[in-house]
């Protein structure tokens, strides 16, 4: 069984699934359709839009020397929002909603591509100094607000 995806975790069912999943990537295998029928069960249709997004190359993880990892993915509507793997957050207004206020959801699709997206190994890579990196988070911040 691999590790969990970062220090928080998310269900145990989602961990083994995600963690199948990799398994059945490492091995060369496509993803079966059960792993795929189980990840539709469990985040409803977010898990087709994470899928398309992970097909469109929308995910990009961002590093610094210093080691600090921030994901981007490119939305369906255009918006780049960034993603904290590690303690499963997305700067989306959906994540925002319907995972920290109504905790109706475990995760924003946004959030899924980043994590399928390492379970596929498609993640787009990209290395910064840490000063861009500090900058684009600042900017972020200042969209937001």
């Amino acid at each position: 069984m691999a590790a969990p995806i970062g220090p928080l975790t998310l269900p145990a069912v989602v961990e083994e699934l995600l963690s199948e999943m990799a398994a059945a990537v490492r091995d060369g295998a496509p993803i079966p359709d059960e792993h795929l029928l189980s990840l539709k069960f469990v985040f409803g249709s977010s898990a087709v839009q994470a899928l398309d997004l992970v097909d469109r190359q929308s995910v990009t993880l961002i590093s610094s020397p210093s080691g600090r990892r921030v994901y981007q993915v490119l939305g369906s509507s255009g918006r780049t929002y960034t993603c904290l793997a590690s303690c499963h957050y997305c700067s989306c207004p959906a994540f925002a909603f319907s995972v920290l206020r109504k905790g109706d959801s475990l995760v924003c699709k946004h959030l899924l591509a980043v994590y399928l997206s390492q379970v596929t190994r498609t993640c787009q890579q990209l290395s910064v100094s840490d000063k861009q990196l500090t900058d684009l988070l600042s900017a972020e911040k200042t969209q937001e607000a």
